[in-house]
């Protein structure tokens, strides 16, 4: 008898179609509750905005706004509505009952209200905007509900490397942009590295007219295939940071930047050779310029990596860094300042005639207990200022400092072993969990030029960022969760575009949704076509998904019938199985492809879908084998 393998239908119905099936009505991150009722809210132009608090106008605004974008026509904004009117009412009554950042919706076939303040109304507003289904004849219908939510945890950030390559203040605030309609609130900045520094700093100009060049990047994936020999620089002005800073209030978005020290300093020490910890004894002077003249010229690095040049702790480099924390300070409100603390090597600390005096001063037991030393005393600088620091998980090695809230990246015993010493914890981890998305998103060839590691999205979905480790009181710092895009191998915004989209959507639903409202079938195959469908309609770039009921792994077998299904409505898929390269020249799907395989041989099926928009998939292979002796199982 032979073996039929039949590749299960996944997705169905127009995009129309989706949030009146879906139980989460499309809405991303899946709300805490959502109960359909009867009936349909119809939004058409004679429908009045009515909001009675001066504070929510901005809020009307933003949703009215939306509205004509929409469906084509604006609403008469009002402060009451009457017993006939239909309306959407914007309040904030009653929203002090609320949780922190909550809201509620309640739409029936007359009134549509949203209920909350500050974030919590803004939020509401956005899932609003996500409940609006195409429009038809002139109305937008929305299916009757009530909705409560609030989110899971309080701190819900993304991340953005500028240090490696940059991008312009216009596309920052798209980044924003993107982060507050997903209910994210926390921009993290990563504004130096080995290879540019990119915030001005006043008092220090050689760290933005010498720090932020370098003269040539690296070609291709590490160690690479040498440089371009461009010289690549450019970094924000303090105006420019500030301009961002109010952007992302404006959006509910802390904006949190990182300096990092005492590693991943190259650039500065570039600029200020005096802050280097070069173990050149034959030029050691005093504390205060220890190894001058040896770092005379020193170009900013090129590669990507780890360097063994770090920040000497000296009151001289303190000093510096006091001064340039003053700076930034001043332009960025937010609680937390991120000093980095990672990756930072021992050698020359090790070497240096200085370092090695100073450990014995102080009675430490090692260049750990160093690194501690200055992270505590810079630290403790912040402190006075009255904000707080965020460092990378390495920060825990030769003891934490007494206020700081730890990153974990190097997956998440960092965080375990912080909660345990009573410090808030954010879990940031890449590897297999998936939250670093400069990773690959599959296995395709064809996915662009990356660091490695695989992180499609469904990875990150399936992360709880909460430890079952630790005890419930443990439990209570952990803050939250963050997703990280470093850019070695990410030069346009594009690219950042393709990288984070759609794996922001997972990202949103971890921070925000409760773990009994995940759902991942739900998530992948009728909210995020939703989602695509309409980012499909604009200049925004993103990772396009295979076909729903392809696999990427070799299947065996002597006959298929292979079900495909396009990952978002309107798109078309093409296929092969002649192992050419498939393209709009290939096949056009259009019904189960019907494959025989004769024995100790195999096919390849290979796919690309391409969008309404034009926009393409990478190709997805297949193996089909039959006994094949060349095929290895994946």
């Amino acid at each position: 008898m032979k073996k039929i393998l039949t590749l299960t239908l996944l997705a169905a119905m127009s995009i129309g179609a989706f949030a009146q099936t879906d139980a989460n009505m499309g809405i991303i991150p899946a709300p805490v509750s959502v109960t359909k009722k009867t009936g349909t809210f119809k939004l058409d132009k004679t429908v009045i905005l009515v909001s009675a608090d001066a504070k929510n106008a901005k809020m009307a605004d933003l949703l009215n706004a939306y509205i004509v974008t929409k469906g084509g026509f604006s609403l008469r904004e009002l402060k009451a509505s009457g017993s006939a009117d239909r309306a959407i009412i914007i309040t904030s009554a009653g929203a002090d009952q609320l949780p922190a950042e909550g809201y509620k919706i309640s739409i029936t076939d007359k009134k549509m209200t949203i209920t909350g303040r500050n974030a919590g109304l803004f939020y509401g507003i956005q899932s609003v905007m996500q409940l609006m289904p195409d429009k038809q004849n002139n109305q937008i219908l929305i299916n009757a509900a009530e909705i409560s939510d609030y989110p899971r945890f309080k701190y819900r950030g993304m991340h953005l490397d500028v240090g490696r390559h940059m991008f312009p203040v216009a596309f920052i605030k798209k980044y924003i942009d993107l982060m507050s309609q997903y209910k994210l609130n926390n921009f993290h900045w990563h504004l130096t590295e080995d290879q540019g520094w990119r915030i001005e700093i006043k008092k220090y100009p050689k760290l933005t007219s010498i720090g932020s060049s370098r003269n040539g990047t690296i070609i291709g994936r590490h160690p690479g295939v040498g440089t371009d020999n461009t010289v690549y620089k450019g970094f924000y002005t303090q105006d420019e940071a500030k301009d961002v800073v109010a952007y992302a209030a404006a959006r509910y978005i802390n904006v949190i930047p990182e300096i990092e020290l005492p590693g991943h300093s190259s650039a500065a020490i570039a600029a200020y050779p005096e802050l280097s910890c070069f173990p050149d004894k034959d030029t050691f002077v005093d504390e205060k310029t220890p190894w001058s003249g040896s770092r005379k010229g020193k170009q900013v690095q090129q590669q990507w990596g780890v360097f063994d040049d770090v920040f000497v702790p000296t009151d001289n480099t303190f000093k510096f860094l006091e001064d340039v924390l003053d700076e930034v300070i001043a332009i960025f409100p937010s609680k937390y300042i991120h000093i980095g603390g990672d990756e930072s090597p021992k050698e020359y600390w090790k070497q240096s005639e200085f370092c090695q005096q100073l450990i014995k001063k102080l009675g430490l037991k090692d260049e750990h207990e160093l690194q501690s030393y200055f992270i505590q005393r810079i630290e403790k600088y912040i402190n006075s200022k009255g904000r707080s620091i965020i460092g990378w998980d390495e920060i825990l090695e030769g003891g934490l400092a007494p206020n700081a809230t730890v990153m974990s990246w190097r997956g998440v015993d960092g965080g375990i072993a912080a909660a345990k010493q009573d410090h808030d914890v954010i879990m940031t981890p890449g590897g297999p969990i998936g939250l670093y998305f400069d990773h690959k998103q599959s296995s395709s060839a064809d996915e662009p030029t990356n660091i490695g590691g695989l992180a499609p999205y469904w990875i990150a979905y399936a992360y709880d960022p909460m430890p079952k480790e630790l005890t419930a009181d443990q439990q209570k710092h952990v803050i939250g969760v963050q997703a990280n895009v470093w850019t070695e191998y990410i030069q346009t915004p594009a690219k950042v575009e393709y990288m984070v989209l759609p794996r922001m959507f997972a990202l949103s639903e971890i921070a925000w949704s409760q773990v009994a409202r995940k759902d991942l079938k739900n998530f992948s195959e009728e909210r995020i076509p939703v989602h695509l469908a309409r980012l499909d309609k604009t200049s925004t770039n993103y990772w396009v998904p295979a076909p729903f009921g392809q696999s990427d792994k070799t299947l065996n077998g002597e006959d298929f019938n292979i079900e495909l299904k396009a990952p978002l409505p309107g798109a078309k898929i093409y296929y092969t199985l002649d192992l050419s390269r498939p393209s709009e020249n290939a096949t056009l799907y259009s019904n189960a492809i019907k494959v025989n395989v004769p024995k100790g041989q195999k096919r390849v099926l290979k796919t690309i879908v391409i969008t309404p928009g034009g926009k393409r998939s990478v190709v997805t292979e297949t193996i089909l084998n039959n006994g094949a002796p060349d095929v290895k199982a994946k």
